[in-house]
């Protein structure tokens, strides 16, 4: 339920009731000022502002225990009930705004499992490597391009296993290719394989992201309807952080 950020609904009718109690109550008579005071004082100390309900008891409860020598005045009664409908109009509005949110992030999620079988570019992503199979590849985004770039891979035990050193590259997407080839000459057990590239730009060594084209194999929503992507090798990524998509 859509609640009000403050309580000056409740000031305000307090202050209304307060404002119009000129005549004490008798023993044991509950005036408007008394009810609102003691809404007033069960919200005190608590973050969540005033319900539709809580409106809605106090409005019927200032109306009941009223002075019947000094009524609620017209303009008081009248600005209560513009401020309860504003308070429902807000509450609808706040319950069809999250079931539009709820229904799109059913429709991501059904559009999104079109990505199952096709091939992104997933920042830091580690590669499968098995025999026969296809050889490792991506790219490394390189905005003022470089002097040198040496890429290392190592293996799920940490290991390093293979270099690759390129020399000078332009501005814009570098690509590699890895096929599983160790610097030893052998072709490395078959399993996950990460990859860590070095740049020297501009006199500077950085480190950057290396992207890796990995096939996405299931998809998946988290609870703040978050879409992840479960690619090859076990990582899952945001859709939001994938780089390229391709067939």
């Amino acid at each position: 339920m859509m609640t009000l950020s403050t309580n000056n609904s409740l000031n305000a009718a307090a202050a209304t009731a307060n404002a119009g109690s000129k005549i004490k109550a008798p023993a044991g008579v509950k005036t408007t000022a008394d009810a609102a005071n003691e809404v007033l004082t069960a919200k005190s100390g608590t973050s969540a502002g005033m319900g539709q309900k809580d409106f809605l008891t106090l409005f019927t409860t200032q109306l009941k225990c009223q002075d019947p020598l000094d009524p609620v005045k017209n303009e008081a009664f009248v600005a209560q009930l513009a401020q309860f409908s504003q308070l429902e109009a807000t509450t609808t509005m706040s319950e069809t705004l999250k079931a539009y949110v709820d229904s799109m992030a059913g429709e991501r999620m059904m559009s999104s499992t079109s990505m199952i079988g096709k091939t992104v570019a997933v920042p830091d992503a580690p590669a499968l490597i098995t025999p026969g199979g296809k050889p490792a590849q991506g790219f490394v985004s390189l905005p003022t391009g470089a002097e040198g770039v040496k890429l290392e891979v190592f293996n799920d035990k940490g290991q390093l296993v293979a270099n690759q050193i390129m020399g000078a590259q332009s501005i814009g997407d570098m690509p590699w290719v890895w096929d599983g080839t160790s610097d030893a000459g052998s072709q490395v057990p078959a399993g996950n394989y990460t990859f860590r590239a070095t740049v020297i730009s501009q006199g500077k060594t950085t480190k950057p992201s290396v992207n890796v084209l990995s096939t996405v194999t299931g998809v998946n929503q988290q609870g703040d309807k978050t879409i992840l992507l479960e690619v090859a090798g076990g990582k899952s990524v945001k859709l939001t952080d994938v780089q390229r998509i391709g067939s």
